[in-house]
């Protein structure tokens, strides 16, 4: 009788244990819930979720890795958690483990690494590593990390208890952590977008605004960015009443960088054509000016020239820039190509520059190579070649016609393959 009280008591402390642990476990899994449900922080999310699995396990440490895009970092740790009275260097899972969690993509529990077959011959990261629990974050069967825990407290192995109970909260968290992550790149995608609409407003407040009218001259220029907002721009500035300057550049880089760039050259150059007669000179100040202004690896192609109605010359230097077309009435063209090499690249070059005497039916078209670098489906240029026959068949458009058909031709010739740099261009006709 005596006996079977006791049996009964035992059988009452053992079932008491277990309906103990399952309300803990029950509370520990409800916390987790409401914290991850609150919030869309990635950070916040993983290191909650992790806290409560190094509890539950009563591990020593553990760490998340997450699917990461970059190719020679499949798995990404993004949060370690650890228990402080320890003071032990943080762990984490090696390549040749999480690789295996990438290929299997199931449970893994290890008693003793060190002893592991599957594993033999493996140089842990970390020292002090015994056992290891590891569970895979699936998000509707696809994987998108690994929760792992190491080292249980008392010294023992983790237990099938420890897995199941990892395995639930890899279960539960998965999907909110992959919720968490899209929302955070889609914010990153919206700041990105309005990183380029700022940089394409930039663009566009820095473009003439009209075109100026001069006596014996038909002047049209365009300038479309491309998906991504690059650095061409053209400008006309009239320097008196006989005399107009007119350039076209294409600054490296792209977006908010390029924009802020190309405004950059864009003040340095008219403050200085405004005191600076020469074009030659003028070009040289503004490359110095860039030199010590901007970081080594920045750097512009650019074209300035100076028309003088009054006297029939057109005077140009070109730094490094696609060579401007000049078309006689008859249809001869030559290229413009004096002056020197991209601006910003030496502290001192001496830029050269050329006077043309102009004749009336006289033709310059200025251009960025995202005309001449536009490709079709077959990956072919549209090339100088065909912007040279184009030009030669319409000389006789007035500018702002031909400069449409320039670009039409070019936008044609690129059908459904997207548009990678700006179309810029220039035309002058006298």
């Amino acid at each position: 009788m005596l006996k079977n009280s006791n049996e009964m008591t035992e059988k009452l402390k053992q079932e008491n244990e277990r309906l103990r642990r399952a309300l803990s476990e029950l509370s520990m899994l409800n916390d987790i819930a409401r914290v991850i449900s609150s919030t869309m922080e990635v950070d916040k999310i993983l290191e909650t979720v992790l806290k409560g699995a190094i509890k539950a396990a009563d591990a020593e440490q553990g760490s998340i890795m997450l699917i990461s895009k970059e190719s020679d970092a499949p798995l990404k740790t993004l949060i370690r958690g650890m228990d402080t009275n320890k003071g032990k260097a943080p762990y984490r899972l090696g390549t040749g483990l999480s690789g295996w969690m990438i290929k299997n993509q199931r449970p893994l529990i290890i008693d003793n690494i060190n002893t592991e077959p599957r594993f033999r011959g493996l140089r842990i990261e970390g020292s002090g590593i015994r056992s290891i629990l590891s569970v895979p974050l699936l998000c509707k069967d696809t994987l998108i990390g690994v929760i792992s825990l190491f080292n249980k407290k008392t010294g023992g192995p983790f237990t099938k208890d420890d897995l199941r109970l990892l395995s639930i909260i890899a279960t539960q968290s998965a999907q909110v952590i992959e919720n968490a992550r899209l929302y955070e790149e889609e914010q990153q995608l919206r700041l990105i977008e309005n990183e380029l609409r700022m940089a394409y407003d930039i663009q566009m407040s820095l473009l003439p605004q009209e075109t100026p009218e001069i006596k014996g001259m038909d002047i049209a220029g365009v300038s479309l960015p491309a998906r991504i907002v690059g650095g061409d721009y053209y400008d006309f500035i009239k320097l008196d009443r006989d005399r107009l300057g007119v350039i076209i550049g294409d600054v490296s880089g792209k977006g908010i960088p390029a924009a802020l760039l190309m405004s950059n050259i864009q003040a340095t150059l008219r403050g200085q054509c405004l005191i600076t007669p020469s074009v030659g000179e003028c070009m040289s100040k503004a490359n110095y000016l860039l030199h010590h202004c901007t970081d080594p690896e920045k750097f512009a192609t650019l074209v300035y020239g100076i028309v003088d109605t009054k006297r029939g010359y057109f005077t140009y230097t070109n730094a490094g820039h696609n060579p401007p077309l000049l078309f006689d009435r008859e249809g001869n063209w030559r290229l413009l190509d004096t002056g020197g090499i991209v601006l910003g690249m030496l502290e001192h070059f001496p830029y050269k520059e050329e006077s043309i005497r102009l004749k009336t039916g006289d033709l310059i078209v200025m251009y960025s190579d995202g005309i001449t670098e536009v490709m079709n489906e077959k990956e072919e240029d549209f090339g100088q070649e065909r912007l040279i026959q184009l030009i030669f068949e319409n000389r006789g458009l007035p500018s702002r016609k031909l400069l449409e058909k320039i670009i039409q031709r070019a936008k044609d010739f690129s059908k459904a393959v997207a548009q990678e740099d700006d179309m810029t261009a220039v035309v002058l006709k006298f």
